[in-house]
């Protein structure tokens, strides 16, 4: 008996093998069998580069059978509220990891995916190799989260309040990102066009990871 692969059943086999397929030129998306409960989805607009996938996905949504596709105006702080308000049906941020406190507080949110695969990059001095020689550092921030290297150096064993000084860009009379490439702190967490900037200007020997996202 044939079978008849719609997007779904592909994407599912793809997934089963650990596998991912992107080719140009390909035969139109099937729609997923079967009409869908709701033709309108309301997506989250922060103009950050963050939702460039969803503009990107807009395609697959119209052949999966969405009709209606809505960007909703909503600042990063806001977006998770605007979701918990039912005012956006998806929140593609959360690297603060507020979303996992409001699960384990009862909140009706489901985590589909992840997200921020390359983002935040992760410089060191170049002797330190892994997370837990964070212990007694000190490491900057600007525009990335400080939940983000909390929840990193709590899962080795740190304690972040006592075992990391932090230096963030409120901090008076100080730039972190400067105050790195200058050897004057240990470490520094970037977001994009940071880590261009960083490496524009770096003066001494550096250590980059992006395996933390």
């Amino acid at each position: 008996m044939p079978i008849t692969f719609t997007r779904r059943r592909l994407l599912k086999a793809f997934s089963a093998a650990g596998a991912v397929v992107c080719t140009t030129g390909a035969p139109p998306v099937l729609a997923a069998a079967g009409g869908l409960e709701t033709t309108t989805v309301r997506l989250p607009n922060d103009h950050s580069i963050c939702i460039a996938p969803e503009y990107a996905a807009e395609e697959l949504l119209r052949a999966e059978g969405f009709t209606d596709i809505r960007y909703v105006e909503a600042p990063g702080p806001q977006q998770l509220d605007a979701l918990l308000q039912g005012d956006l049906d998806f929140y593609n941020s959360s690297p603060g990891g507020r979303s996992m406190l409001l699960i384990d507080a009862g909140a009706p949110i489901v985590v589909l995916a992840g997200i921020h695969i390359g983002c935040f990059e992760f410089f060191a001095r170049e002797d330190i190799r892994h997370i837990a020689e964070l212990k007694d550092k000190t490491i900057g921030l600007r525009a990335a989260p400080i939940g983000l290297l909390r929840l990193m150096a709590a899962e080795v064993g740190l304690d972040p309040d006592k075992d990391i000084r932090w230096v963030t860009g409120a901090d008076s009379g100080t730039d972190p990102l400067e105050m790195f490439a200058q050897s004057k702190i240990d470490a520094f967490l970037g977001f994009p066009p940071e880590p261009q900037e960083l490496r524009a200007c770096i003066e001494t020997p550096f250590r980059s990871s992006r395996r933390w996202s």
